[in-house]
């Protein structure tokens, strides 16, 4: 009896240590598939590689278009236009203050660097609405404001219908676009309302919304540059802030019919566009920011490629023109072309917003699926370096889905937004090559 209760804890012993194994085994794949999922974030992307051969520099080179006469008349048949000051004082919705925030939306925060201002949006009137890039009047003006205002703009698209992404490349549908107009100048109330963002249609005689997520949006000058989805031909579309038009909540755009004004109060038609000039493999803007550091101030741009892919990210800048007659329009030659002032390509793939300043570019790359916090590197021709979360060194510490930054040079403060919430970060305190 004692011999076959020895042969029976024997054999348990032995299924035991092969179930410990077996699930060790298990555990160690499913480790090395996360770690090769996220290598780029995991491991150190070194530093940037310049890109100065014609032949790659010569890819990025866009092409400037004027509005169509057709599109100005019908811009023209939707009324007098009206500047910013106007759509501020029509104001009709607030944000909330981070003490009023759910624990939730506070959780989309960034770890570290901490947020020094937060706001959150209303969930009923964002439902159905993808939060997207965010530029402020400190782009717009060296002074950080537009007139006597402090305005942030926010851009949000309709959500992609299942299955269709529109990071990976593919249509946001015909889902318009919208950019809420913030007063920011009292910080404990932030009030807003929304200007929808219409483009010419196809046959150039009728205005339709922009059918695309704005993963890019600079405010310079008087001209608002908002991203073109992959399914558009072109690239930067361009609008005018002094001239936007009224229409009344559920109107259609356009003189013809066109779209509704999804419950916006204005609508803002383009005044010119971007295309780009290599045909429809060239890279694209995926991401967008105002660099003042550079002389002239400079568009900085990437482009988008899968953070599961081999593909290196493309980083590059336009110079915005100098002439008094061209405020807030890219510097062209003769012949309409803008061509990139520098290039580069950084191994930090997946990256969804750009900022350069200086020698230093910052690349935010967001949370994976189930994952809470994104990673934002800091990369220059010397090296790289994450933000980390205190001691335990580890790099997912910006806040996760967070779209576009936005440096508001007169404050030293970096805007971007996560989900629901915008927030603010000071430059000073993201991380430097070597920390």
């Amino acid at each position: 009896m004692k011999q076959r209760g020895r042969h029976r804890r024997r054999r348990r012993g032995r299924v035991l240590r092969g179930a410990l194994a077996g699930a060790a085994l298990a555990l160690t794949a499913a480790a090395t598939m996360i770690s090769a999922s996220q290598a780029t974030v995991a491991g150190d992307p070194g530093a940037l590689k310049p890109l100065t051969s014609a032949a790659e520099t010569g890819r990025l080179r866009l092409t400037e278009h004027p509005a169509a006469p057709a599109s100005d008349r019908l811009a023209a048949a939707l009324g007098r236009p009206v500047g910013v000051a106007t759509v501020l004082a029509d104001a009709d919705r607030t944000l909330r203050d981070r003490a009023r925030c759910t624990a939730r939306e506070r959780a989309a925060l960034p770890v570290s660097p901490a947020a020094t201002r937060a706001y959150c949006w209303d969930g009923a009137d964002t439902a159905g609405w993808r939060p997207g890039a965010v530029t402020t009047s400190g782009d717009a003006d060296d002074d950080g404001r537009w007139g006597a205002h402090r305005v942030i703009l926010s851009a949000w698209s309709r959500e992609a219908p299942a299955g269709r992404d529109p990071d990976r490349g593919t249509p946001a549908a015909d889902g318009p676009a919208r950019v809420a107009f913030v007063d920011a100048g009292d910080p404990e109330r932030l009030a807003y309302t929304w200007v929808l963002l219409a483009v010419p249609s196809h046959d150039g005689r009728d205005l339709r919304g922009l059918g695309s997520p704005v993963t890019g949006m600079v405010w310079y000058q008087d001209k608002l540059l908002v991203t073109a989805g992959r399914a558009d031909r072109t690239a930067l579309y361009v609008y005018d802030v002094d001239r936007i038009r009224r229409t009344a909540p559920g109107a259609v755009v356009g003189a013809a019919g066109g779209r509704s004004a999804h419950g916006c109060r204005y609508v803002m038609t383009p005044v010119a566009s971007y295309r780009p000039a290599g045909g429809g493999g060239a890279p694209r803007p995926g991401s967008v920011s105002l660099d003042r550091s550079t002389a002239p101030d400079s568009l900085a741009v990437s482009d988008w490629v899968p953070s599961d892919g081999d593909g290196r990210t493309r980083l590059w800048r336009y110079p915005f023109s100098s002439d008094p007659a061209r405020a807030g329009l890219l510097d062209t030659d003769a012949a309409g072309h803008v061509r990139a002032g520098e290039a580069y390509e950084s191994k930090v793939t997946g990256v969804q917003s750009v900022l350069s300043y200086r020698a230093a570019w910052y690349l935010g790359r967001p949370a994976g699926t189930g994952e809470g916090h994104g990673a934002l590197w800091r990369q220059d021709t010397g090296g790289a370096a994450p933000t980390r979360c205190g001691t335990d060194r580890t790099r997912r510490c910006w806040s996760g889905p967070a779209a576009s930054l936005s440096h508001w040079t007169a404050t030293g403060e970096v805007w971007s937004q996560s989900s629901r919430t915008l927030f603010a970060v000071p430059l000073a305190s993201l991380a430097e090559p070597g920390d």
